[in-house]
C-alpha cells in the first residue's frame, strides 16, 4: 500500500498496533473490576503532566507518563479510604488534576497550541522517543498480564476470595493501577486526552457481549482493537481526517454492529429453534458473570 511507503505512516501502524493490543488487554479488566472511568481519569490527569513537562522543557509525553503513574498509585490509595464509595476516588483524583493543568497553562499562553495534539491525538506524528516508550510500556504490560494472569482473574472476580486464598491483593492491585497509568499515557499520542477511553473501553465492552468464555473475549477484545486502529488509520490517510477522532468513530460503529449482529443471531436462533431450552443457548461471557458472582 502507497501509505505504508512512508516513514510516519510506518511508525504510526506500529504504535497504533502496540497500544490496541495491551489496551485492549487492559481495558477487559478495567470493565470486570467496575472500573472503566479509570482510563479516563488518568487521561485527564496525565494532562497535568503534558503540561509540566511543556512548561520545564522536558519531552511532554514523558511528563504526561509520570504523573499518570502517580496519577494512578493515589486512585488506589483513595479507593480503599471510600472502600463503599470507591467511584469518589475517581472524581477527587481527575479534579486534582484537571485545575493543575489549567493553572500551568496559563502560565504560557502560547502552551495551549502546542498541546492540542495531545487533546485529540496525531499518531502520524509518533517519534523514535514516543515509539520506543510505547514498546516498553507494551512489553510490560504483556509480562505482568501474563505472570499475574490467575491472581488478576480471581481478583477481577472476587476479591475476598482471592485474600483468603493467600493472593497479595493490595500489591497486585497496585501494580495493576500503575500498569494502567502507564498504558494511558503511551496512547495518548495515538488518540488524545479526550478520546484515550476509547481505544481502551469499546473493544472490550463488546467482547464481553459476544464471547462466551474469558480466554475468547481477551482475543476478541484485541482483534477489535486492532482492527479499529488499523481501519481508522487507514480512513484518516485517505480522507485527512483527525486519526484519533477516526479511530474513536470506527471502534463505536464496530461495538454497535456488533451489538446487531448479536441481537440478530439469538433472535434467529430462538424463532428456528423453539424446543430447545433457554439455558442452552450459549449466552454471553457477561451473563455467566452474572449468574457465578
Amino acid at each position: 500500500m502507497e501509505m505504508l511507503h512512508y516513514d510516519f505512516m510506518q511508525r504510526a501502524f506500529c504504535a497504533g498496533g502496540l497500544i490496541a493490543i495491551i489496551a485492549s488487554l487492559l481495558g477487559m479488566y478495567l470493565m470486570l473490576r467496575r472500573q472503566a472511568l479509570m482510563a479516563d481519569m488518568l487521561s485527564h490527569v496525565s494532562l497535568a503532566g503534558v503540561a509540566g513537562g511543556a512548561f520545564i522543557h522536558i519531552h511532554p509525553t514523558l511528563g504526561g507518563f509520570v504523573v499518570a503513574t502517580v496519577g494512578a498509585v493515589l486512585v488506589e490509595y483513595v479507593r480503599r479510604s471510600y472502600k463503599s464509595f470507591s467511584e469518589i476516588s475517581v472524581a477527587i483524583i481527575m479534579i486534582g488534576g484537571l485545575s493543575s493543568a489549567v493553572i500551568i497553562m496559563s502560565f504560557s499562553p502560547s502552551m495551549n497550541k502546542g498541546l492540542s495534539a495531545y487533546l485529540f491525538g496525531s499518531v502520524v506524528a509518533v517519534n523514535e522517543t514516543e515509539l520506543s516508550l510505547m514498546l516498553i510500556v507494551a512489553a510490560i504490560g504483556g509480562l505482568f498480564f501474563f505472570l499475574f494472569r490467575r491472581q488478576l482473574y480471581q481478583i477481577t472476580f472476587d476479591e475476598e476470595t482471592a485474600r483468603t486464598n493467600g493472593i497479595p491483593v493490595k500489591w497486585i492491585s497496585l501494580g495493576f493501577s500503575v500498569l494502567t497509568g502507564m498504558i494511558v499515557s503511551a496512547a495518548m499520542p495515538i488518540v488524545g486526552v479526550l478520546l484515550v477511553s476509547s481505544l481502551i473501553v469499546l473493544p472490550a465492552a463488546l467482547a464481553i457481549r459476544i464471547a462466551h468464555s474469558f480466554t475468547a473475549s481477551l482475543l476478541i477484545a484485541m482483534g477489535v482493537g486492532l482492527l479499529g486502529v488499523f481501519s481508522g488509520l487507514t480512513a484518516s490517510y485517505s480522507f485527512s481526517t483527525p486519526p484519533g477522532g477516526t479511530i474513536a468513530i470506527l471502534l463505536l460503529l464496530l461495538l454497535i454492529l456488533g451489538l446487531g449482529i448479536q441481537k440478530a443471531v439469538v433472535r434467529f436462533r430462538k424463532t428456528t429453534n423453539k424446543n430447545i431450552m433457554e439455558d442452552k443457548v450459549p449466552v454471553p461471557f457477561i451473563q455467566t458473570i452474572r449468574r457465578n458472582f
